[in-house]
């Protein structure tokens, strides 16, 4: 019987099933009786203390999310609770293991963006989307997985055509028809007062809200209030400083955190806004339960493209359900190259030898592995998490020299690079880094 990460799973093995005497691979998950095959009634309602308050099957019901549908085992035997998705692609599947480990689903409804080609002038192209959207909800709404409705993802990214917010609400408006066991929401990337005003004012139907939001998370329930938004909300993505919001090089490449700081990033925000603002906030998803290339293969997903396990994982874990993991992932520091950080600008010469240092650590004293990776600056540069291309790596430019310590050689063809470390405990954990560097003659 294979188990991942067996000391973080310790508590659900103990409480749901017995390895010893189990043939067959069972996931180790929290066990459930088959679903019933009817909805399962969510609502948005405001109490007589003004506090608002989720209720599903008539219990209250705080979302600790994530966004993505990878790993669902995991999600759950950590304290997770639900998981989104941003569009109907293999509903069916996911609903289905979404009842499988006792989830709900927030499910998307791919609504078609402006800055894609869509326009919303196009009263035949927006009767068309709404009846796309329709057979959709009719086809999903019965699941008792399913949560709530999310129209779309980032409408407001990029937009100039402030009909979109009418067909959103027509698509709410909808949803209520032939769905009145869900709630309906859309998804914001970012708040400012003109959208907030536009949302109000024009979707009507709406019975939450949901945004999207990173290093700006701790202003967030300020900003509904200030901006008049005067019911309740969800935070719909969270998770690292965003690439847009981080230092960048002389040459434009954005300076990421380690999963390190990035970890410390999602303890503090989470504490200074969802676990702050009780009175409007119904919860949250973190971004992202899986792995993504965006700018860089290791900047959203909060694990590698192996399925190893960040340092965020673990405090995720302990803010839903209040315990560390019995095995905890290493800690890493920012990369040295040359002598300097990301921030000091590392221009190397044509095949030139440079010294690589990074300080990593292991809560539990694990043993610790380290794999160096060098990428050409990724090109590939997309808007609101469309898919990008990872770059193709360079072969055999860093030496492991001792723990912590390699040389590379610098490639001789000019341009931006990405030097990532990632350390392995052995645990199924991982720290990661990475340090831009330009070659130049």
């Amino acid at each position: 019987m294979k188990i991942f990460a067996p000391a973080r799973l310790g508590l659900w093995l103990t409480t749901t099933l017995t390895v010893a005497s189990t043939p067959a691979f069972i996931s180790p998950i929290r066990m459930h009786a088959e679903a019933p095959a009817a909805a399962v009634k969510v609502e948005v309602r405001k109490q007589q203390n003004g506090k608002f308050q989720l209720l599903r099957g008539g219990k209250p019901y705080y979302i600790n999310g994530a966004g993505g549908s990878q790993y669902l085992d995991r999600l759950a035997a950590y304290g997770g609770n639900s998981f989104r998705t941003w569009s109907t692609t293999d509903a069916d599947k996911t609903l289905a293991e979404a009842n499988k480990y006792g989830l709900t689903v927030m499910m998307g409804l791919d609504v078609a963006r402006e800055r894609h080609g869509f326009d919303y002038n196009n009263t035949a192209e927006v009767a068309k989307q709404l009846a796309r959207l329709r057979a959709d909800v009719l086809k999903h709404k019965d699941d008792p997985a399913l949560l709530l409705w999310g129209i779309g993802n980032e409408l407001n990214l990029d937009y100039t055509n402030p009909k979109v917010w009418e067909a959103v609400n027509d698509i709410a408006k909808m949803i209520h028809e032939v769905d009145p066991n869900h709630p309906a929401t859309t998804v914001l990337a970012g708040l400012n007062p003109k959208e907030a005003a536009l949302v109000k004012a024009r979707c009507p139907d709406l019975d939450l809200l949901a945004v999207n939001t990173y290093g700006g998370l701790p202003a967030l329930p300020k900003q509904i209030r200030d901006y008049g938004w005067e019911g309740a909300y969800i935070v719909a993505e969270w998770g690292p400083t965003g690439h847009w919001e981080c230092p960048q090089t002389a040459w434009k490449a954005s300076v990421e955190e380690t999963s390190s700081q990035k970890a410390d990033a999602y303890q503090s925000r989470y504490a200074a806004s969802m676990q702050q603002d009780t009175e409007r906030c119904l919860g949250s998803y973190a971004f992202l339960w899986g792995q993504k290339q965006e700018r860089t293969p290791t900047w959203y997903g909060l694990f590698t493209e192996d399925g190893k396990e960040s340092e965020v994982i673990d405090v995720l874990q302990h803010l839903w359900t209040g315990k560390w993991p019995a095995n905890r992932a290493p800690h890493v520091s920012p990369l040295l190259l040359d002598g300097k950080t990301a921030t000091d600008n590392v221009y190397l010469k044509p095949g030139g030898s440079y010294s690589v240092a990074a300080t990593a650590t292991d809560p539990n004293r694990d043993p610790l592995t380290y794999r160096w990776e060098l990428l050409p600056e990724s090109t590939d540069l997309k808007q609101g998490g469309d898919r990008e291309s990872r770059p193709v790596a360079v072969p055999n430019a860093v030496a492991n020299k001792q723990p912590g310590q390699a040389l590379l050689t610098a490639p001789a063809k000019e341009g931006a690079y990405r030097l990532f470390l990632y350390v392995y405990d052995g645990n199924n954990n991982v720290a990661t880094a990475n340090i831009p560097f330009y070659v130049k003659s």
